[in-house]
């Protein structure tokens, strides 16, 4: 599964108004027909619901309110996934930019836009690098929504001005960043795996706990290695540490 954005050589920068539009080379144009909104707050559900009918032209919108619930929709085997997911990073059941990790690897084919209260350029940097498609601040004006879809249709990443130019040149990027960006190019089940090594359990152990041959375990624990730039398993944990270590949401990312 591809991860975040890289920041370097690979995207074009584009200014329009208030927003930046980070432009990825020959990126196929995709229509939006159908999405699935995860967010807790009823009213805005309903309310997003609305403005996506209207200046998105989507059609059926389904909704979760919890992270888990979102995540069992998209394993429904006869379900059809939808076009579009739209993240709230604030659910009772996950904590920071956990919920768009664990979506991203159970549907890296659906473009994940986070639509948030929390508008700080540092929270919208590490959305991008965690793998959105795009970030909208959640009060904004419809026509910031029609041109947030439009843009994330044309295969470009959406985000506000204010964070766009950090973005393309890697300006204040912070170790947990990076961090971020190397985390989200682990499969679901290499990412499972090293929920494992994080908590002290050893190959044989995790085999037994998912399921699947030590011969497996080994061979992805290689490969987390590799994606992760690392050449021990300590050097794992460490950097999935890093990338928790100091939220970088602000102390008010929990208030209801």
């Amino acid at each position: 599964m591809g991860g975040g954005p890289a920041l370097l050589g690979w995207l074009k920068v584009q200014s329009e108004g208030e927003t930046m539009v980070l432009q990825t080379a020959g990126a196929p144009r995709t229509e939006f027909r159908t999405a699935l909104i995860v967010d807790d707050h009823p009213l805005f559900c309903d309310a997003l619901a609305m403005t996506l009918q209207a200046v998105a032209g989507i059609e059926a919108i389904d909704s979760a309110d919890r992270l888990e619930a979102a995540l069992e929709r998209l394993a429904e085997a006869q379900a059809p996934r939808p076009d579009v997911i739209v993240l709230d990073l604030n659910l009772p059941d996950v904590n920071g930019l956990d919920g768009l990790m664990r979506l991203r690897q159970a549907a890296p084919e659906v473009p994940v836009v986070v639509v948030s209260s929390i508008d700080e350029p540092r929270v919208i940097r590490a959305a991008i690098q965690a793998g959105a498609a795009g970030f909208v601040p959640k009060h904004s004006r419809r026509e910031l929504f029609r041109a947030a879809f439009a843009a994330i249709a044309r295969g470009e990443i959406f985000v506000p001005e204010s964070t766009g130019e950090a973005l393309a040149t890697g300006d204040g990027m912070s170790a947990q960043d990076e961090a971020i960006r190397r985390l989200s190019q682990l499969t679901r089940q290499q990412a499972n795996i090293l929920e494992q090594i994080c908590a002290g359990k050893m190959n044989k152990q995790i085999a037994y706990d998912l399921s699947i041959a030590e011969t497996t375990v080994k061979a992805h624990v290689t490969a987390i290695m590799r994606k992760l730039g690392v050449y021990s398993r300590t050097q794992a944990v460490l950097l999935a540490r890093e990338a928790q270590a100091t939220q970088p949401l602000p102390e008010s990312w929990r208030a209801r």
